[in-house]
């Protein structure tokens, strides 16, 4: 029997309410945040389900050889209305040697902002554990912030170690790797929901890979953010985009942030639709690798997420050491 095909998926968003805002979960394979498959064949399984059924077929030979059954990427949108609790998040070293998870880069993405948004992003000036521990826990830290004034369309590099949050009037996207790890390190005197970070970690765990240098950002102006987990790129949609990623091997994510798209493949032959709207994204599993875009209104944009092939090294191998030659 021949095994059906897979399709862009859809999911159901998961909406978390806080007190200073909300946060969806676009697309999510983080265990305690799952997303589910909103149409098609699939409807209704859970993204952690797809993967460990369909595996490289769902994210290409080269993500699936080393990132296992974990889907890569993770999408969130945030709606701040009041201050964020302060954040920060683990490298990958960290995180794999003392929670066994993937740890996380970031990029927000300005959606939009209000007149009194902002976002504290690392800090103004070199600083040290000392300072930052005894301004974290008298809820003057953000004299010590670096705050940026926010503009709408703007990328921003969120490093691992770096300190964070917005607060205001503003809308984020958040792309990021896929994992849980995010450290509370200052609730501003509020109370900080269980349902938003691990009760068990706190400041102290984080004192040792915080990095207190000046924040000094390295996205570059323009429509594409590359990192080394995943790349980023602004596209304002105006005609039908052909897409063969027979080389690349890998999904592609598309979030809208404003109109509405349209991923047309070939089913058994025939071409089939799968359209989304602003708010929405859509999944193009890497074994889609024949496909078209196709926007649906005048004023379509989109962020596409993709994920680079990965160079795996060998960690006994150190390449600028010679040989030896057994003499």
């Amino acid at each position: 029997m021949d095994e059906k095909k897979l399709y862009p998926l859809k999911f159901c968003a998961l909406q978390d309410d806080y007190s200073w805002g909300r946060e969806r979960f676009l697309l999510a394979d983080l265990g305690y945040r799952d997303s589910m498959v909103r149409d098609g064949w699939l409807a209704g399984n859970l993204m952690g389900e797809v993967m460990d059924t369909y595996m490289d077929r769902m994210v290409g030979d080269n993500v699936y050889e080393y990132y296992g059954r974990q889907f890569p990427v993770c999408v969130r949108h945030i709606h701040a209305d009041a201050l964020m609790p302060l954040r920060v998040h683990p490298d990958n070293e960290t995180a794999r040697q003392r929670y066994d998870l993937l740890g996380k880069d970031k990029i927000w993405y300005v959606e939009r902002c209000g007149r009194n948004s902002r976002i504290m992003l690392g800090f103004r000036e070199d600083t040290d554990a000392t300072e930052v521990f005894r301004k974290c826990n008298d809820n003057t830290v953000d004299s010590i912030l670096n705050t940026v004034v926010p503009h709408q369309g703007q990328f921003l590099h969120i490093p691992p170690g770096t300190p964070h949050c917005a607060g205001g009037d503003i809308d984020i996207v958040e792309i990021s790797q896929s994992s849980p790890v995010d450290i509370c390190i200052c609730g501003w005197g509020e109370v900080v929901s269980t349902e938003e970070f691990d009760p068990a970690l706190s400041l102290v765990d984080a004192l040792d890979f915080i990095d207190y240098k000046a924040f000094r950002s390295d996205v570059p102006s323009g429509n594409r953010v590359e990192l080394e987990d995943f790349s980023v790129e602004r596209i304002r949609l105006s005609s039908v985009l052909h897409s063969y990623s027979g080389q690349s091997d890998s999904p592609v994510i598309y979030v809208c942030i404003s109109g509405g798209a349209e991923v047309r493949i070939d089913v058994l032959g025939q071409s089939a639709g799968f359209a989304f709207g602003s708010g929405e994204l859509v999944l193009v599993p890497a074994e889609c690798n024949d496909f078209r875009l196709a926007p649906v209104s005048a004023d379509t944009l989109l962020l596409e997420v993709e994920v680079p092939h990965i160079e795996e090294k060998d960690s006994y191998i150190d390449p600028s050491v010679p040989a030896e030659t057994g003499e």
